[in-house]
Order: structure tokens, then C-alpha cells, then sequence
């Protein structure tokens, strides 16, 4: 497990859906808060439990040493970006087990809505700095 402090966002590499999230989080992220690393790096497998490594569906995120799997795992990378994103945290209002309902429902049919890659995410020279693998 990793608890250097930082904040990473693991993904599913070969996911539309994963990779759109990234893409809107790095667009939101004016101050680089966050790194990325899919699910599927050595990067991933050496700081994350096995059991998070295997399960692709679920959105993992890494603040200061916390782990935030799945819903509240989306929650807290918005909520950590300030502004107007912190009111998202509103959200936790509801449980645990609610939130993770609504998100399993997307996470089972996201290749088939969003797409799959034949293969993981590269990163651009520009977004290279913010990638961790």
C-alpha cells in the first residue's frame, strides 16, 4: 500500500468511461492535483492491495495515504478540487451502500455504453508529467 502524500486517481485504462473521467479531471484540475495511473500499471500493482488492482470496475483514489474506492471515490477527487466541486460533498448524505448501487449499475454496463480500448491509455507529451505507470 502506498502512503507517500499525493493524489492519485487509478482507472481502468481500456475504459471509455475511466478515460473520460481523467480527461475531465485534468481539465478541471488547474492546479494539478492529482496524478493518474491506470489500474492496470506497475505503478498500480506496487501501491494499491491486490484486491483493488483486480477489481477493474472500481475507480480507486488515493489521497495522503487514504484509499476511496468506487462512489466516494469520485466524490472525494471532486471535492478536493475546491470551488464549486466541494459542494459535490453533498452527495454523502446519502450511504455508502446507495452510492455504490448507482455506481456498480454504470461500472457492469460501461464497455458496453462507453466503449473499450484493444489497448491502455497513453498519455500525450503534454499530459506525460501527470502520469504515473
Amino acid at each position: 500500500m502506498y502512503t507517500k502524500p499525493m493524489k492519485v486517481i487509478f482507472f481502468d485504462g481500456y475504459c471509455g468511461l475511466c478515460n473520460g473521467f481523467v480527461d475531465f479531471m485534468m481539465s478541471v484540475d488547474k492546479k494539478s492535483l492529482f496524478k493518474f495511473s491506470p489500474l492496470q500499471s506497475d505503478f498500480a500493482k506496487t501501491h494499491l492491495v491486490p484486491e483493488d488492482v483486480a477489481d477493474l470496475k472500481s475507480l480507486v483514489v488515493l489521497i495522503d495515504g487514504a484509499t476511496y474506492r468506487r462512489a466516494p471515490g469520485v466524490i472525494k477527487a471532486l471535492s478536493e478540487l475546491g470551488g464549486p466541486w466541494k459542494a459535490l460533498w453533498v452527495l454523502r448524505i446519502f450511504p455508502d451502500w446507495f452510492l455504490n448501487f448507482c455506481y456498480d449499475l454504470v461500472a457492469k454496463n460501461r464497455y458496453k455504453i462507453f466503449g473499450k480500448s484493444d489497448t491502455c491509455r497513453l498519455p500525450t507529451p503534454e499530459e506525460k508529467t501527470r502520469f504515473l505507470s
